[in-house]
């Protein structure tokens, strides 16, 4: 998701910067689904392990998302280079094998290990140092010449396949888990993990969709977009029993830069944001300084739903949690 996320930033910043900035100092002065949102910040704050601590088999050949066939002879120092395969890995009970993290690893198991990639700007040499025995990617992690520099050093990668939405948790946690020697424990989490996501979902209210636009804010650069097909939140806000309300009005790129014209067209009833986003606009009130942003049905009732950066989308075990907080911000049932 951060990948799709840094290409639309390149290719919207020119764009979004021609959009009027937020003060940034102002605070909520209102009340909004937003301001429920410390239950999310517990929530993203610890993963849970499985119960059993497995004990990987290796070596195990694997086929990576790259097409390639890597062996792991070792995993005793592990290098996942994204919060979403780090969570993954601590999950699995093998947290205690991770030596290093992306700066998206923000969950507290992970919070004091070295940061040797930031939003896929991956460091060989930090990562090299670390002798790791296994690494583990994501399809667009980069650049390009890192990864090959230690892939040359004789380092395996496992490459994983992007998370696109609620069908992905499993295979990824399957991917990752066979790597590292430990594909029953794999299965376990994945039922786990789907298993309740299912039950929230049936806790989801009957009655009318509502439309839930995705935004992505960072006031510091000026940069406001929305999402269309392909962010990342569709699947998430369909489980929600809503509508994601970018994707439904035609906007076809991942991300677009926000303008009047697209927010009236997508006319949504509540916002989904990050919560770091959030905080970089200046909360509610600045929010609603983006043009376009008062004059839809979400920004009258200042309906917000703000969720955690680093659990947002990752589409991983923790995915329960983000579609059950999802769920009590947006039909205002805290519980």
């Amino acid at each position: 998701m951060r990948t799709r996320l840094a290409g639309a930033l390149l290719s919207a910043l020119a764009l979004a910067l021609t959009l009027a900035g937020c003060s940034g100092s102002a605070e909520d002065s209102g009340t909004s689904t937003a301001e429920k949102s410390g239950q999310v910040e517990k929530a993203a704050n610890r993963v849970e392990p499985i119960e059993d601590t497995p004990k990987p088999q290796l070596p195990v050949t694997v086929r990576s998302a790259d097409g390639k066939s890597i062996t792991v002879r070792k995993a005793e120092r592990v290098v996942p280079l994204s919060g979403s395969l780090s969570e993954i890995v601590f999950t699995l009970g093998l947290g205690k094998s991770v030596v290093a993290r992306d700066i998206t690893a923000t969950f507290e198991q992970a919070e004091k290990l070295p940061v040797v990639t930031r939003n896929h700007d991956v460091s060989a040499e930090s990562v090299l140092s670390l002798k790791p025995d296994l690494v583990l990617a994501e399809s667009t992690t980069g650049p390009d010449e890192a990864m090959d520099q230690i892939r040359d050093a004789g380092i395996p990668i496992l490459v994983v396949a992007p998370a696109k939405g609620l069908d992905d948790v499993g295979p990824r946690i399957e991917a990752v888990a066979g790597a590292l020697g430990v594909p029953a424990a794999g299965e376990e989490l994945a039922q786990r993990s789907e298993q309740r996501i299912a039950a929230v979902r049936k806790e989801v209210p009957d009655g009318d969709k509502p439309r839930v636009a995705f935004l992505y804010l960072r006031g510091s650069a000026s940069v406001y977009l929305i999402g269309g097909k392909g962010s990342g939140a569709t699947s998430l806000l369909e489980a929600a029993g809503a509508v994601d309300a970018g994707a439904e009005s035609g906007l076809e790129k991942d991300f677009t830069a926000i303008t009047t014209e697209a927010l009236a067209q997508a006319a949504p009833d509540a916002i989904l944001v990050m919560s770091k986003g959030l905080e970089s606009v200046g909360g509610i009130d600045g929010l609603v300084k983006i043009p376009g942003i008062a004059q839809t049905p979400a920004g009258m009732e200042r309906r917000v739903v703000s969720i955690e950066d680093g659990v947002l989308l990752n589409y991983g075990p923790r995915t329960d949690e983000v579609l059950k907080s999802l769920v009590g911000q947006l039909y205002g049932d805290a519980e």
